[in-house]
């Protein structure tokens, strides 16, 4: 009998290796009540004489209810991370730019499609300072998971710039990046000064030239910054809080061009209303084969932005797990692909751990640009 309950002890600290915290709790009271039941076993065979037989049944049977109670937790949600406690929950979800823009249609697609998933779900715009006002509301907000965070690019460029008003990557623990998206250089469709990226460059040399971005430090801002310093022309950076407040302009011609994402100009130059000139990518976008990158015409600058969720850095691991399999589930369901696709957005999904080697990857990256272009704010 105790070579069998030594197997059977074995069995389980291999299963229990296979499941969460969680879920052993879950099954503790089971198993200690099989253990009982074993010993109960145990003694009765003894007393009775067939203790051979009797051995090797019950240590079999309680082996089988183990796994199935195993099996049974893991069938519960099918990943094997317990996420119906968050049908009792609220979430508010945190956008850090106005109503509008990119991140903000992003972040209320994938709400939507995780709706099911939580008692309520609700999308907050709290816009200023290039996105930083609404990420470190987000960053020092309860890290029980109910606070969940659109984080940006922003989050390296501003801290590279100088202009992040105490923000760190630090203060987040990412639970996935979402989608990711290049700069596309856009001017009005009336404007006839413009219709190459080379016309635009030369004018840009000689004369200057308005250029709309996302706030000061941000991706956009870097995006117009890079494309200048590889090619000499003379931008004067208008800051928004977010991309629509510089679109905006851009079609009551206020100013001359934004370098924003492809998808947030996408149904203005559909309309005829704008028209993009070239993209900072190394390829050009299937939604707009005809347009060139700007490395086809010679000048060799690739720059883009990337969105995720994160939590408050002290938010348990197990949270930003449950999360996460919330979250992902609803990044690929049917329509929230179909969002992404009708409004040209790259789906780019990332896990929390390689999301932040990403974000510690770029926020190099753009401490080294912004060196280059003197940006610096000291």
């Amino acid at each position: 009998m105790y070579k069998e309950s030594l197997n059977f002890l074995k069995k389980w600290e291999e299963i229990q290796k296979k499941i969460s915290k969680k879920e052993r709790l879950v099954m503790k009271k089971r198993v200690l009540s099989l253990a009982l039941a074993a010993v109960m076993a145990a003694s009765l065979t003894a007393c009775s004489g067939n203790s051979t037989t009797t051995e090797t049944t019950a240590a079999a049977e309680e082996t089988k209810a183990a796994e199935n109670a195993n099996t049974e937790s893991k069938e519960a949600d099918g990943s094997g991370v317990d996420v119906s406690d968050w049908k009792n929950k609220t979430v508010t979800c945190i956008v850090p730019y106005d109503a509008g823009g990119g991140t903000d249609t992003v972040m209320r697609a994938l709400a939507d499609a995780a709706k099911g998933s939580f008692k309520n779900i609700s999308v907050e715009n709290r816009s200023g300072g290039g996105g930083a006002t609404g990420m470190l509301a987000g960053a020092n907000a309860t890290a029980d998971g109910t606070t969940v965070t659109m984080i940006t690019v922003e989050l390296a460029t501003l801290e590279a710039m100088g202009t992040n008003a105490g923000l760190t990557y630090s203060m987040f623990k990412p639970i996935m990046m979402v989608n990711s998206a290049c700069s596309a250089i856009t001017v009005n469709a009336k404007d006839d000064r413009f219709n190459t990226i080379e016309d635009f460059i030369n004018y840009a040399k000689e004369n200057e030239v308005s250029m709309g971005n996302s706030g000061n430090g941000a991706i956009w801002h870097l995006a117009a910054a890079g494309l200048a310093k590889e090619t000499g022309a003379k931008f004067k950076h208008v800051a928004y809080d977010g991309a629509a407040g510089a679109i905006t302009d851009l079609l009551g011609e206020h100013i001359d061009a934004v370098a924003v994402s492809y998808a947030e100009v996408a149904n203005y130059v559909e309309s005829g209303d704008l028209k993009v000139l070239a993209v900072m990518n190394d390829k050009r976008l299937d939604a707009i084969p005809d347009v060139p990158t700007c490395k086809e015409a010679g000048y060799n600058v690739v720059l883009g932005t990337w969105r995720g969720l994160g939590v408050p850095a002290s938010t348990p691991d197990y949270v930003v797990e449950q999360l996460y399999q919330i979250f992902s589930d609803a990044a690929q369901s049917d329509a929230f692909v179909d969002f992404m696709n009708k409004s040209n957005n790259v789906i780019d999904i990332m896990d929390g751990p390689s999301f932040e080697d990403r974000i510690i990857a770029d926020l190099d990256t753009y401490k080294a640009l912004v060196t280059d272009l003197g940006l610096k704010i000291q």
